[in-house]
């Protein structure tokens, strides 16, 4: 088994110029070291601790919400094995004097700080770590791995001795198994690496942390041994149910591991979000894709919305959002930015219609941040329904006022008799108004006058009854309540912006 770890290295600095020099000062793997994050204070230091697991962190003194000297002690307290080396300027000698009391093991002036100086003291740091001095013998060749790797993943060419690649990966195949980072505890990493000798008899391996929110284990077996790779997978996410998995097709060269791990590695642990319930996902658990759905149709919920179908409206969004649910290559930050996007528009939507939106304007913004932070598809849905009964909870106060049943019967009516030549008086005397009253109280209530009502609703029907094609456009005039030809296109046009023909044609070619 060969080793593999470079020394992780933390960078702590409220300056990012100061901080991105650090990053280019020497060539960190070169030399047996790797950044492993960066931090503008000590708290976000404190943060990133659990989940990059550093040997050493470099770290200023002088920082806002948290400075170097508290972060020092703090981490002493709780992760003594941690080694710390001080960035200070000269007027700052005091603070660095109270750091070494608390066991930093160098320090460096920030006037001075340059590649000879830094390296000089990450060597003295990673001088007094056991882990460090026991493998010292195996820095080249391991460093010399490392460096094709990286570049490989990085999407370069690299051009290495194959025998000192045979050497360290004897075996046929590779594979790379990915640990979201967010889910591992700071032992996890360790206990993998140690449970692999239990599982497969020949096998080597590296790891690396090309992303900051992935940790990746390359594994090279023999084809006889994959088996036992799933196997040790499964077995190790059953045993820590906190952490999440994926396993990446197998490949034969090394060459091919930037391809591997961008194509399938990254991808599965996007997937994953659309799995919640799998800790250990591989290609082959993916279910098969459903038929491509066609784009959510706004214009027609945002019709449906406003003539009050809100069942129907609501019904097409959850059917939409199933489906949508189960496509799993779509990119997460686009399922997400959907779901706002239609908590945003039916709220404008209801404030448009008059209703009191009040409390959904004032949770719309706890939604937003919701969904943003939802780890899974599950949990971003079930955010969609818990808003849609929100929604249904303000439509229903409003529609229980008189005057609204009123109104919504009065459409109901309309929506039912649009095929009969109906007129305002026939309405007014059905539910017993004043036709100039009704005229009025329509207009006030819909936001739209009684004829232009009506026409949209015999448009709406007309449109339909075209894409079906089974009778003629001057049949269809007469079906949805126009006895006058000419007059129903005049009407169609204008709501619809191109004639009855046009319309028929422009959806025969979609």
């Amino acid at each position: 088994m060969i080793e593999v770890n470079l020394c992780r290295t933390l960078i702590v600095d409220d300056e990012m110029l100061i901080r991105q020099g650090i990053k280019h000062y020497i060539d960190w793997e070169q030399e047996g070291f790797l950044i492993v994050g960066e931090a503008s204070n000590g708290q976000e230091a404190l943060e990133l601790i659990e989940s990059t697991n550093p040997h050493i962190i470099i770290t200023d003194i002088v920082m806002p919400i948290m400075d170097g000297e508290e972060l020092t002690r703090i981490v002493k307290e709780q992760y003594p094995q941690i080694e710390i080396i001080i960035l200070s300027s000269f007027g700052e000698f005091d603070y660095v004097r109270s750091t070494f009391q608390n066991g930093v093991v160098d320090y460096i002036l920030k006037p001075k700080l340059d590649a000879q100086n830094l390296l000089k003291a990450l060597k003295t740091a990673s001088s007094r770590i056991p882990a460090f001095q026991k493998v010292a013998r195996n820095t080249d060749a391991r460093l010399y791995l490392g460096q094709i790797i990286h570049k490989l993943v990085s999407g370069y060419e690299a051009s290495y001795d194959m025998n000192s690649v045979l050497n360290s990966f004897p075996y046929s195949q590779y594979c790379l198994l990915g640990v979201d980072l967010k889910t591992l505890r700071n032992d996890i990493q360790t206990k993998l690496e140690e449970a692999i000798p239990h599982y497969i008899d020949q096998a080597a391996h590296y790891s690396f942390q090309f992303d900051q929110n992935i940790h990746v284990l390359l594994l090279n077996v023999n084809k006889e041994n994959m088996d036992r790779v799933i196997s040790l997978a499964c077995s190790f996410a059953e045993a820590n149910p906190s952490i999440s998995l994926v396993l990446s097709e197998e490949f034969i060269e090394l060459s091919q591991i930037g391809t591997i791990y961008k194509e399938s590695l990254l991808k599965l642990i996007n997937y994953r979000f659309y799995f919640p319930h799998k800790q250990f996902l591989t290609k082959r658990d993916l279910p098969e894709l459903p038929v491509k759905q066609e784009s959510f149709n706004l214009d027609w919920f945002t019709e449906e919305f406003k003539r009050k179908n809100f069942d129907e409206a609501f019904r097409y969004l959850l059917e939409h959002v199933g489906l949508l649910s189960k496509s799993y290559t779509t990119e997460v930050y686009e399922y997400k930015a959907f779901f706002g996007n239609i908590i945003f528009n039916i709220t404008i939507l209801l404030s448009n219609m008059e209703y009191n939106v009040k409390e959904l304007e004032n949770a719309r913004y706890s939604y937003f941040k919701s969904i943003e932070d939802a780890s899974n598809a599950d949990e971003t849905a079930a955010l969609l329904n818990q808003f849609i009964e929100e929604a249904k909870a303000c439509i229903f106060s409003s529609q229980t006022q008189p005057d609204n049943l009123n109104m919504k019967k009065i459409m109901e009516y309309i929506r039912t008799h649009y095929a009969e030549p109906i007129t305002l008086k026939d309405v007014a005397k059905q539910f017993h108004f004043n036709p100039s009253y009704l005229s009025n109280y329509f207009s006030t209530h819909n936001n739209e006058g009684f004829i232009e009502y009506l026409n949209k609703i015999r448009i709406e029907e007309a449109a339909k009854l075209l894409i079906q094609g089974t009778v003629s456009i001057s049949e269809i005039s007469g079906m949805v309540g126009y006895s006058d030809h000419s007059y129903f296109c005049k009407v169609f046009k204008k709501i619809k912006g191109v004639s009855p023909s046009q319309y028929k044609r422009k959806q025969t070619l979609r």
